[in-house]
């Protein structure tokens, strides 16, 4: 989807191609918070993006916390979503990934299963359920749709990546901004990863192509514990565009 583009959280979510049974939960249980978390399927070349993925991934776990990634179980994916798994099982993670990418951001993990309709899918019990989807499209819409539908303190973090990283987190900030969801962003601005995206930001609002009560709509922070307090205390700015997505 293109950023600004109809709105990716529709009255009903779009028939992934194949998931796990246990994606379903009938339960009249409150629902927990939920963190949808962008990243690089690589580890990079610095240790501390690893071990930054492996903090966030444990805080996660220790305060309950759900799950929602691209469902690689290379790089940072990967780290995060085992990490949590190991601590609070399967069902605390939900990686979502479209075919194409199956066979790029996999581990060996999966060679030995397919699902009912034929997908390799990587063994549940080390990250979790997988849900197959057909395009990146319905991948950003389910994310979004799944942290929408979080308790309270729900909300995305990005951690260091790549462009598709970039990507996802300027879409999910432009959705913030036109008032399509009013869910936190983050960035977990590891040994200055962001630094260049925060002064760009800086240099948005000097130019006027950003208003300065929008240059809030990404938070940041340095550690995990900082990205999921950002989270649970965000204030949704007062200079977002007032639109009307509910009939998209």
């Amino acid at each position: 989807m293109q950023s600004g583009g109809a709105s990716p959280m529709p009255s009903s979510v779009a028939t992934p191609r194949t998931s796990t049974p246990s994606m379903l939960n009938q339960s009249a249980v409150p629902p927990r918070t939920r963190i949808c978390v962008y990243c690089g399927s690589s580890a990079g070349k610095n240790p501390k993006h690893i071990k930054a993925a492996q903090a966030l991934g444990t805080v996660m776990a220790e305060k309950d916390i759900e799950l929602v990634y691209g469902g690689g179980t290379v790089g940072l994916m990967g780290e995060v979503a085992k990490t949590i798994v190991s601590i609070n099982g399967p069902g605390a993670v939900h990686g979502i990934i479209p075919e194409a990418l199956v066979k790029w951001e996999r581990d060996d993990t999966y060679a030995a299963m397919k699902d009912a309709n034929g997908y390799h899918v990587p063994e549940e019990r080390i990250y979790g359920r997988t849900t197959v989807v057909k395009d990146m499209h319905t991948r950003k819409r389910m994310m979004a749709q799944e942290v929408l539908e979080g308790g309270p303190g729900s909300g995305f973090i990005a951690l260091s990546g790549g462009f598709g990283t970039m990507e996802e987190l300027l879409e999910t900030a432009t959705w913030n901004q036109l008032g399509i969801h009013s869910r936190g962003v983050c960035v977990l601005n590891i040994d200055g990863f962001y630094d260049g995206l925060l002064d760009w930001i800086r240099k948005a609002v000097e130019e006027q192509f950003l208003k300065p009560g929008n240059a809030g709509i990404i938070v940041t922070a340095t550690d995990a514990e900082g990205a999921i307090e950002a989270l649970r205390s965000y204030k949704v700015s007062d200079a977002r565009y007032g639109l009307d997505w509910s009939q998209q």
